[in-house]
């Protein structure tokens, strides 16, 4: 019979999984109280949830849902943090942030996001998308340009028609 802390716990994880967009796992390990909590409370300004979770009921909730992350990905000392894809950007900045990163006590192990199990590397590149308010705001710029560049081409020929006709005035006064 299953341990009934276990069968909680597998309840919880599926409940947060099955409601998550994606996911990346990471080494948290050898973080003293203080770090432990400042790096939860930005993962919690960010809207990320966050559990250390035992390697053979994370891998058994995962496989309910479809998700194999592959072998040496759930082993040793593993966090997870969850949410929908801003979260997971979100999660991957504060885990790629350099004073975390100068540390050396979290690492990416990989990860799930957009359909896709990520390892290690392409999970820290998940820290180099853009988030929401940066990605509107270029495409904002790109909309914008062509719309810009038709003002700035009209204003330009208004501009020197001004200057020729200055440029007459200005030479019949001499």
């Amino acid at each position: 019979m299953p341990n009934i802390v276990n069968q909680m716990v597998v309840r919880e994880l599926t409940d947060a999984f099955q409601e998550s967009e994606g996911l990346l796992a990471v080494t948290f390990g050898g973080l003293d109280v203080k770090e432990t909590e400042d790096l939860r409370g930005k993962l919690a300004e960010k809207g990320v949830g966050f559990r250390m979770v035992r390697n053979s009921l994370a891998r058994r909730v995962l496989a309910e849902r479809g998700i194999d992350l592959g072998e040496g990905i759930l082993k040793g000392n593993t966090g997870i943090a969850y949410g929908g894809p801003e979260e997971i950007i979100g999660a991957a900045k504060v885990f790629a942030d350099p004073a975390v990163k100068k540390a050396k006590k979290v690492a990416f192990k990989g990860g799930y996001f957009d359909g896709e199990v990520l390892d290690a590397g392409n999970a820290a590149q998940v820290a180099d998308l853009p988030d929401r308010d940066t990605a509107n705001s270029m495409l904002l710029g790109v909309i914008s340009a062509p719309a810009r560049g038709l003002v700035v081409a009209l204003a330009g020929v208004q501009s020197n028609t001004v200057r020729v006709l200055q440029a007459r005035v200005d030479k019949g006064e001499e």
